[in-house]
């Protein structure tokens, strides 16, 4: 019997983002990938991606951005340079709608825009649209007409293939069964394996041992009951 760990492998499909990160598709956010995907048909012009810190939002901008041409603007960041520049692209993403905007008449202009020319409009927010406290009521009739792409919390799937994601990329060989043990432990966000992943490398460097269920444990009896999530 080989004294090697066995190594996990990652069973979940999995596409660029950006160029450069790996994104995990799930029951969780298959959706919305979904959705995504079948841009420019789309059944409205704007479409609102929404879902809790580290779900992957931002993940999808970049994907839809390099199939578009998009270009990508924070809401508390809008102004009329960006409604200028839509006209030219055609295609704009705006994230974290729910944390500000700064300027709700050129907003509700991008979607009549994108309404009257037939142009894409991709949305980002942790809360639905039509939830926010807009004091525009044009724009909030806008947002709350735009259909929601939801991301959920990771499902346990999910959560394990991004853990071995992120043990692969510190070049950490850790056994199934203690991918498991951590998983059940760990709020079911990317934030939250992030962190443990870190912190489990960070002693297991420190100390020159394995990742063991025994090394995990020890890692998270010393996070704060916010670092797990």
């Amino acid at each position: 019997m080989s004294d090697t760990p066995e190594q996990l492998t990652l069973e979940l499909p999995h596409r660029a983002a950006d160029g450069a990160e790996d994104f995990l598709v799930s029951g969780c956010n298959e959706a919305a990938v979904l959705a995504i995907d079948r841009w420019p048909d789309w059944p409205h012009p704007a479409m609102a991606v929404v879902g809790p810190p580290g779900s992957g939002k931002t993940h999808l901008v970049n994907v839809w951005r390099t199939r578009s041409g998009a270009f990508v603007v924070p809401a508390s960041g809008l102004s009329e340079d960006a409604a200028s520049m839509f006209g030219e692209r055609r295609a704009i993403a705006i994230e974290d709608i729910d944390r500000g905007i700064a300027d709700e008449r050129v907003f509700f202009h991008i979607l009549n825009m994108a309404a009257e020319h037939r142009l894409s409009v991709l949305l980002t927010s942790r809360q639905a649209p039509g939830e926010l406290g807009i004091a525009l009521p044009d724009l909030r009739s806008r947002l709350r007409a735009a259909p929601v792409l939801s991301i959920e919390p990771a499902d346990e799937a999910l959560l394990r293939a991004l853990l071995v994601k992120l043990f692969a990329d510190r070049q950490l060989v850790v056994e199934p069964h203690v991918v498991s043990y951590l998983a059940l432990r760990i709020e079911r966000s990317a934030e939250a394996a992030a962190r443990a992943v870190a912190e489990i490398d960070r002693l297991a460097l420190a100390s020159r041992r394995k990742v063991t269920r025994a090394l995990v444990a020890e890692v998270l009896a010393r996070l704060s009951p916010d670092d797990m999530g």
